[in-house]
């Protein structure tokens, strides 16, 4: 083999050794990027549970967890002093997604 030939062959043989390091790479950051969408859709399913509905109940404010008929938590807040606006909209039924925005709302219904 000539010098020239060993050159070509090293050159090919690098090539080769790069671009399968690269596969690997790639293949590795796809099955990564598949495992962290699993867990995002998994993490978007628990919240989805966690979905309430505040509506008026026996005079007071109910939170009630999503399809079900009883509330887990009344706020001990006399309805009949809500607004009209707030009274339309419990009784349509306000639905909050998360611990903070339900304070918030509870926080705005009580001032």
């Amino acid at each position: 083999m000539s010098s020239a030939d060993k050159r070509i062959y090293l050159i090919i043989m690098t090539a080769i050794t790069v671009s399968g390091f690269i596969i690997i790479c790639t293949l590795g950051q796809s099955m990564y990027r598949e495992k962290v969408a699993a867990r995002i859709s998994d993490i978007s399913a628990a919240e989805i549970v966690d979905i309430s509905v505040i509506r008026e109940y026996n005079g007071r404010i109910g939170i009630f967890r999503e399809n079900s008929s009883k509330p887990y938590r009344v706020v001990d807040y006399d309805f009949s002093l809500l607004s009209d606006y707030d009274k339309e909209q419990l009784l349509e039924g306000v639905v909050i997604e998360s611990d903070s925005e339900l304070q918030q709302f509870i926080e705005d219904i009580a001032t």
